[in-house]
């Protein structure tokens, strides 16, 4: 019986692979957290416009804006609360959060506000 060789790898080159796939992880990690936050921002900005939506299908319903929307007329994305929402028979303003990350969103529809926030647009968020 010959010994044809011994196969496998040697510790080296197992440390090397383990650290390699650390530096890796060390520049992936960031950039994925940068994205989380990124979706959270958009998921409240779709939010608002829903929202934008809703206030003009109630005004016209209502000839009125509101400050009190049901669950069948609009809902939040998960993680999004309501920081405030104001309205008169002339125009609405909101702000909301969302509960994993400190950034806020803004808007602001009709005559009655000019602005809200960052928001400088009639019916655009903006976040800060």
């Amino acid at each position: 019986m010959r010994n044809v060789g011994v196969r496998g790898f040697t510790l080296i080159e197992l440390l090397i692979v383990v650290v390699i796939i650390g530096i890796l992880a060390a520049i992936a990690i960031p950039k994925f957290g940068a994205t989380k936050e990124r979706a959270y921002i958009a998921a409240m900005k779709s939010d608002l416009r829903n929202m934008a939506t809703a206030q003009d299908g109630y005004l016209f319903d209502n000839q009125v804006y509101t400050t009190a929307f049901t669950t069948g007329v609009f809902r939040l994305s998960a993680g999004v609360s309501t920081y405030a929402v104001a309205a008169t028979t002339g125009g609405w303003m909101a702000t909301v959060a969302h509960e994993q990350t400190n950034v806020k969103c803004y808007i602001f529809g009709g005559s009655a506000y000019t602005a809200n926030g960052p928001a400088t647009r009639e019916g655009t968020a903006a976040c800060q």
